[in-house]
C-alpha cells in the first residue's frame, strides 16, 4: 500500500523535533523522537562517533543554539511502517554543516527514530 501525503507529513512532523533540538540546543526534543536504544553512527573531525543516541544529546546540550542554524527536512521514503528522512543541517554550532539520516518505525501508532547516521561537510571539518 503507498503512503499517504498525510503519513509523509506525520513522519515530517516528528522529524522536526530533531531540527528543533539542534536549533534551540536543547536535546528534550530529539528525546520525544528517538527510542531509548537508538544508535548514532557518523564521522566527526575525522574520527568515527558511533553507539548510543544519547552522545546526540550530549553533543545538542554542550553546544547549544545558534541563530544562524538552518535546516531542511526531506521525507525520502514511507513505506507503512519504515521511514527515511534526511535532514540538511548549515551552520550547526556555528560551523559545521551535516547531512542526517534518520530511519524511522512507526511503533504503537507513533513514529520514532531508531537510527541516525551523518556526513559531516568536509568543508567543516576542524584540521
Amino acid at each position: 500500500m503507498r503512503a499517504t501525503i498525510k503519513d509523509y507529513q506525520e513522519v515530517e512532523q516528528a522529524a522536526m523535533n530533531f531540527v528543533k533540538s539542534v536549533a534551540e540546543g536543547n536535546s528534550k526534543y530529539a528525546k520525544a523522537l528517538f527510542r531509548e536504544d537508538a544508535v548514532l553512527f557518523g564521522v566527526l573531525n575525522g574520527e568515527l562517533e558511533h553507539g548510543s543516541i544519547e552522545q546526540f544529546y550530549k553533543n545538542v546540550d554542550s553546544v547549544g543554539a545558534d541563530k544562524n542554524f538552518k535546516a531542511r527536512v526531506d521525507v525520502v521514503d514511507v513505506e507503512e511502517t519504515l521511514a527515511v528522512v534526511r535532514v540538511l543541517e548549515e551552520g550547526w554550532g556555528g560551523s559545521i554543516d551535516f547531512t542526517d539520516y534518520l530511519l524511522l518505525l512507526k511503533l504503537n501508532g507513533e513514529w520514532k527514530c531508531v537510527a541516525k547516521a551523518y556526513n559531516q561537510n568536509s568543508d567543516t571539518v576542524k584540521r
